[in-house]
């Protein structure tokens, strides 16, 4: 796609329009895929920009339209030098800082005291240990459903002790879209019983043994 909208003579700015990400995000995948900007030999034509002058000029706190009006080029083309030497203003530096200040407070958690408090998609703040015991709750919740619906003990010994002990073996491999692991129990419920679907359920010693061809899943 780089290559076809290059080739039509669009600018990174122009690309970033169209795709609808920054043009620096354009630049970086441009320069990794080994491509050139259209306006690369433009600037190399007119010297460029020293990585060591736009340096200095970014050690004083310029803006790159400061830096723009300190060396008489256009605010895109510093952008561009900028990028390409991986340097950033300090102006650039302080609206990631503000961009990302307020995601994260220290407030009172009515379980856990002072903890740190994650802004929320909708707006709202919540308790990071709140959110991580309920994830955790909810894999568990997950699993013990799983574990009944596939007959509750080892299909292998009848183990049936500890729950934690019991996991999920994949008959054919080829058909396994995810592991039935902590992460894959995070998935919808209704994901994670199509999976359990195409697996028996073998406690933790039978399962490795499985694996190994030591035992024979009969």
């Amino acid at each position: 796609m780089l290559e076809q909208l290059l080739g039509q003579g669009l600018s990174l700015a122009q690309i970033g329009s169209r795709t609808g990400l920054h043009e620096s995000t354009v630049g970086y995948w441009v320069k990794k895929h080994g491509l050139r900007p259209v306006n690369r030999d433009r600037c190399l034509a007119r010297g460029g920009l020293a990585r060591t002058q736009l340096e200095a000029l970014v050690q004083t706190g310029m803006s790159t339209g400061e830096i723009a009006d300190a060396v008489g080029r256009s605010k895109a083309t510093v952008r561009y030098w900028l990028t390409e030497y991986g340097l950033k203003t300090h102006h650039a530096v302080h609206r990631r800082v503000l961009a990302n200040a307020g995601r994260r407070l220290s407030l009172e958690c009515p379980r856990h005291g002072m903890t740190v408090f994650k802004r929320r998609h909708d707006g709202g703040y919540r308790c990071l240990k709140c959110r991580s015991e309920a994830v955790a709750s909810r894999r568990r919740r997950v699993k013990e459903i799983l574990v009944a619906e596939a007959g509750g003990r080892c299909q292998a010994c009848g183990y049936d002790d500890c729950i934690a002990a019991l996991e999920f073996h994949h008959v054919d491999p080829v058909n396994k879209a995810f592991a039935l692991s902590g992460r894959g129990v995070a998935r919808s419920l209704a994901k994670a019983r199509a999976e359990a679907a195409k697996c028996v359920l073998l406690c933790s010693n039978c399962h490795v043994e499985i694996e190994i061809g030591v035992r024979v899943l009969s």
